[in-house]
C-alpha cells in the first residue's frame, strides 16, 4: 500500500531532509586519501544525534553503522571499517535518518521528544571522488548524478512510475553505462522502506501512477560494466559481479500538485 502524506507531514520530512543533506555535505568534506570509513561513520553518527535525529540504518537488519560507505565496485550497503581510502577511489555515502526523535535511549544529546511531531524517515546518497580519479570514474559519477536530476524532472501527478524509471535507464545507457537491476529505490516516510518500489529501468506507461502526497526515495545505482551484482563476503555490501566501478545518488522527493519537491537538499 502506498502511503500518502499530508502537507504537514511532508513539512516535517523536509526539515529532516534538510538536516540529512547538511550532514552528508559535512561527511563528504572529510573524504580524502588516508581517511577511514569508520571515521566517516563517526562524524555522521555524531551529527545525526546532535540534530535530534536517529540513524535509520544503525541496527537495521543487523547493519553495524549509521553510514553506508561503498567503495569502487561496491554498489550499496558497504559497512564502515578501518579501511583507508586511497587516491583514485570513489566512495558512495548513503545515510538515512528518523526525525524528530529528541532524546532516545541511544542518543547522547539532551532534549525531549515532542509527541505532537511524529517522526519520519528520509534517505539520501551521493558518490564522491577520493583525490584525482580516472576520466571513466569521473564520467560515471557525473552520469549517476545527472540521471537522478533527469528522473526528478519527470516526476509529477499523473505520470506512470515506469516513465521515471525508463528516463534513468535511457540516459545511463546512452552514456554507455548500465543500471543495476536487482536493487531499487522505494517509498519512504512512515517507514524506511515503503511501497512502491522504484526501479531504475522500465517501460513508459507502466507502473503506479504518481499522486500528490507520495514520498519516494529515487536512487540511480549504475555501473561502468555489467549490471549483475553479488553480495560481498561480509554479508552487507552488494558489489558488481565483474568488479567494475559503481556510483549511487539518491534524494527523497515529494510529489506535489505541479511537480515535485526535493526534500533532501540544503
Amino acid at each position: 500500500m502506498i502511503i500518502i502524506k499530508t502537507p504537514q507531514e511532508i513539512q516535517i520530512m523536509k526539515e529532516g531532509g534538510w538536516l540529512l543533506a547538511k550532514i552528508l555535505e559535512e561527511v563528504a568534506k572529510r573524504v580524502k586519501p588516508g581517511a577511514t570509513t569508520i571515521e566517516l561513520d563517526k562524524v555522521a553518527q555524531d551529527l545525526v544525534f546532535s540534530c535530534g535525529a536517529k540513524p535509520a540504518f544503525l541496527g537495521y537488519q543487523g547493519f553495524p553503522a549509521a553510514l553506508c560507505t561503498s567503495i569502487n565496485e561496491e554498489v550499496v550497503h558497504g559497512a564502515p571499517s578501518g579501511r583507508k581510502l586511497k587516491e583514485s577511489d570513489i566512495i558512495g555515502l548513503d545515510l538515512g535518518i528518523l526525525y524528530p526523535v529528541g532524546k532516545c535511549h541511544s542518543c547522547p544529546m539532551g532534549g525531549t521528544c515532542n509527541p505532537e511531531n511524529k517522526p519520519f524517515f528520509t534517505d539520501a546518497a551521493l558518490t564522491v571522488a577520493v583525490g584525482k580519479v580516472s576520466p571513466q570514474a569521473k564520467k560515471l559519477i557525473e552520469t549517476a548524478k545527472k540521471s537522478l536530476e533527469i528522473a526528478i524532472g519527470k516526476i509529477k501527478p499523473g505520470v506512470h512510475l515506469g516513465d521515471v524509471s525508463f528516463t534513468v535507464q535511457k540516459y545511463v545507457e546512452s552514456q554507455r553505462f548500465s543500471v543495476i537491476r536487482d536493487l531499487v529505490g522505494h517509498g519512504v516516510g512512515e517507514k524506511l522502506h515503503e511501497d512502491p518500489e522504484v526501479p531504475n529501468f522500465g517501460r513508459p506507461g507502466q507502473g503506479p501512477i504518481l499522486k500528490e502526497g507520495m514520498t519516494l526515495a529515487i536512487e540511480p545505482m549504475i555501473a561502468a560494466g555489467g549490471y549483475k551484482i553479488k553480495q560481498s563476503k561480509d554479508g552487507f555490501a552488494y558489489e558488481t559481479s565483474d568488479k567494475s566501478l559503481s556510483a549511487h545518488f539518491e534524494h527523497t522527493v515529494a510529489v506535489t500538485k505541479e511537480g515535485c519537491d526535493v526534500l533532501t537538499k540544503t
